[in-house]
Order: structure tokens, then sequence, then C-alpha cells
């Protein structure tokens, strides 16, 4: 399977374009409180670089659904990606699909995604921080994942990098990896070669994991 890669956390078009370069499926913009914050204004120029094909998502934190259906319609969202305590309902009622994220402390319960069963089109998993709801380039344990839901594809974040995807990817088999801090020179600026190197990291990772079930 070819792991998805999503780079987020962008803040211009330049940086936008590396990602696509670099073979990015996915671009995010973060419209929510955090150093990686656009407005839809910049937003909006950000994702004038991503082509068709390329996905392009918001990441929101407790927003209304007022705020989701004009950045949707106005950015032209293929997804949105909620990361705060969002209820099931606005997963449910939301103008576009939804990767709602799960985030992981010391333990996982696998029944903590439950309500959400049929109302999102991903699960992403990031590492849970006090008071921060992403973009903390804090890694959780992968191994201790021991049962994960089977009914929804699954994204990874938290703290990957060039160095550590490789592993996550033959940990889990996600079906995307989420990367923001991992490939920055400082919070907000994509490195454009750490971007390349990360996006080599996957598709070698990828070439393993089909070695291994092919032998």
């Amino acid at each position: 399977m070819r792991t998805r890669v999503k780079i987020c956390g962008i803040r211009s078009a330049e940086d936008a374009a590396a990602a696509v370069d670099a073979g990015a499926d996915a671009v995010g913009v973060v419209l929510a409180p955090s150093p990686r914050r656009v407005t839809l204004d910049q937003a909006a120029d950000v994702l004038s670089a991503v082509p068709p094909l390329v996905s392009r998502i918001g990441v929101f934190v407790d927003p209304s659904l007022e705020e989701l259906a004009e950045a949707v319609a106005r950015l032209r969202l293929d997804y949105v990606q909620l990361c705060g305590d969002e209820p099931p309902e606005l997963c449910e009622q939301a103008p576009a699909p939804v990767a709602k994220v799960i985030h992981i402390g010391t333990t996982f319960d696998v029944q903590s995604a439950e309500p959400y069963r049929g109302l999102v089109a991903a699960l992403l998993f990031d590492t849970h921080v006090t008071g921060i709801r992403g973009g903390t380039g804090k890694v959780f344990t992968w191994q201790d994942l021991h049962e994960l839901p089977a009914w929804a594809p699954l994204f990874l974040a938290g703290g990957l990098d060039p160095r550590n995807v490789g592993e996550a990817i033959r940990a889990l088999r996600p079906y995307a990896v989420d990367v923001s801090s991992g490939v920055e020179s400082s919070p907000g600026h994509k490195d454009h070669g750490r971007v390349q190197a990360f996006t080599a990291a996957v598709r070698a990772a990828d070439s393993d994991c089909y070695l291994e079930v092919s032998s």
C-alpha cells in the first residue's frame, strides 16, 4: 500500500509548491489558534499553489458549523481536520469529509473512537499534550497501539520527521502520515530539504513493507 503524505501547517504559497514538488498528497492550512495559523485570505494564497488531485485541508479546533461552511466554500477544501472536542453531531453535519483527531497519551482505548464511527472519513492519531492541540513535535509510543479501529483509514501524526517516519510506517502501516514541525526550520516555515527527505523516507518504508509482504 502506498502511504499518503500530508504536509500541514503551511503558511506560504512557496512552501505549498515545495510540498507538492516533493510528492505530497495533501497540503494543510491551520485555521485555529497556533503559531502556524493563517487567515482565510492567507489560506487562499497558500492553496493557490496546490494543483488538482492534491487534497486541500483545513485544520480546526472546536469550530462552529458556520465557520466550517465559510472556510470550505471559500477555500474549496477537500476535507476538514477537527482537532478539538468536537461532538459526533458536528462531524455528521460538516460540509466536507472529516478527519477526526484522537489524541494519544500513555494509553489508548479503542472504544474512545466509537462515537465517530460512520460519521468521519478518517481518524488522525496525534500525541496528547495538555493545552496544545497539535504541532508539538512530541512522539507517542506507536508500538503500544495494539488495537486500532478498523472502520476508518488511519492518519498518523505526532512528532514525525524524516528520521522516524519509516519506523512509524513499519509499526502501524497507516493510510497516511501527517507532518508539520518535523520538516520546519522554525514554526510555520518549512525546510524544503527536510520536506524532500520526509517524502523519500516514506517511499523507502513503503518499499520495505512491500518486500516484506511479498517475501
